[in-house]
């Protein structure tokens, strides 16, 4: 799941959907993985397999968009 949240967080930035800097990605990051449920694999191919299933992406879209607003409101750059 963190490959994929960090992969939809650098689609988010390179659009112009939200600030592009290291500080704000990692939070927007960090607040969405603490916000998904665990999700463990052990082995690449497992990984490339979950990473390709509709609703995994679609709930770390939607976990990422909230983070966006939340970072959004408090940034901690100036």
């Amino acid at each position: 799941m963190e490959e994929l949240v960090i992969d939809i967080v650098a689609d988010m930035a390179q659009a112009g959907k939200m600030c592009a800097c290291t500080r704000c990605r990692l939070d927007v990051s960090a607040i969405a993985l603490n916000n998904l449920p665990p999700s463990y694999v052990v082995t690449a191919e497992g990984e490339s397999i979950k990473s390709n299933m509709t609703q995994y992406r679609v709930d770390a879209l939607r976990m990422v968009t909230r983070a966006i607003e939340v970072v959004r409101k408090m940034p901690h750059h100036r």
